[in-house]
């Protein structure tokens, strides 16, 4: 952290050449002497104590359960532009964010571009298909390959099942009634929401429009699905199954979901991981 205000005060670091995200929570952000102070109890990423924060070369701040923002903390982050959101522990929840005002509108627009022309948008979507799957599909229409994903997938969940022990009877989801799911459908709903919320934070961090999907559609968190999406076999189904495991038939499978999922989130570095896919598939290079 920084001592003093070393005449930053004024300063506009590039969003391009900021630090990330910085994790706050359990405590009190403010201005003090035109600085911003965050002062903590103690938490697993902080001890107790009073620090000054970089704002100016911090791209998002993530306030986590048990923290207050003052007015004037507001302020000074938007006249920095460096954006502010309210996340539950971990990142497994994304429940508010201010609008972030980077100085460079390329990633949105690059996403405007890809998304309004069939022909690119199909390109970003056969992207986020060949990270998914590993290998680069030849087809070229979405319908098809929405068809091979949603084959490799049954396979996927089977063997991740299988691998942890878990009896697996398919992926079953009654939206109207999503209590009448069996413990690992109940798992996937609980974990796929915890990614969905670092998806957001992600999709927020980098200025990027969440209604603008390639492969989802009709929700406004298309674009958010799409990337939590990336990560369904690798963080979503272990994070599920395991805690199935872990939880028995009588166990708290929500709350164990969601610590398995914020365990997860930074032993893997899922929300840079994000940030990174997303510049990835909205890249230059269209071929």
């Amino acid at each position: 952290m920084l001592l003093g205000r070393l005449g930053l005060e004024k300063a506009r670091i590039p969003h391009a050449d900021r630090h990330g995200l910085l994790w706050l929570e359990r405590g009190r952000l403010e201005v003090e002497d035109g600085c911003l102070r965050f002062t903590t109890a103690g938490s697993g990423n902080w001890p107790a104590g009073d620090y000054q924060i970089p704002h100016q070369s911090v791209s998002m701040i993530l306030l986590g359960p048990g923290s207050s923002v003052t007015h004037d903390a507001l302020r000074l982050l938007a006249n920095h532009g460096t954006a502010l959101a309210a996340i539950g522990v971990g990142g497994v929840r994304f429940y508010t964010a201010q609008p972030l005002t980077p100085d460079s509108s390329a990633l949105a627009r690059r996403q405007v571009t890809r998304w309004a022309r069939p022909q690119s948008r199909v390109a970003v979507a056969r992207r986020m298909y060949a990270i998914r799957l590993g290998e680069i599909v030849p087809a070229k229409d979405i319908e098809v390959l929405r068809g091979i994903e949603g084959a490799r997938m049954k396979e996927t969940y089977r063997l991740l099942a299988q691998s942890f022990g878990i009896e697996w009877r398919g992926r079953r989801y009654d939206r109207a009634n999503p209590d009448a799911a069996d413990l690992p459908n109940k798992a996937i709903n609980h974990a796929a929401s915890a990614v969905e919320a670092a998806a957001a934070i992600a999709v927020a961090a980098t200025g990027t429009i969440p209604q603008l999907g390639f492969i989802h559609e009709d929700s406004g968190q298309s674009f958010v699905l799409d990337i939590a999406d990336l990560y369904r076999d690798k963080i979503t189904l272990k994070v599920a199954f395991g805690a199935v495991k872990e939880a028995g038939p009588g166990g708290d499978l929500e709350r164990l979901v969601r610590r398995r999922a914020a365990d997860a989130f930074a032993k893997e570095q899922v929300i840079p991981s994000m940030i990174d896919h997303i510049k990835q598939v909205l890249g230059e290079d269209e071929s």
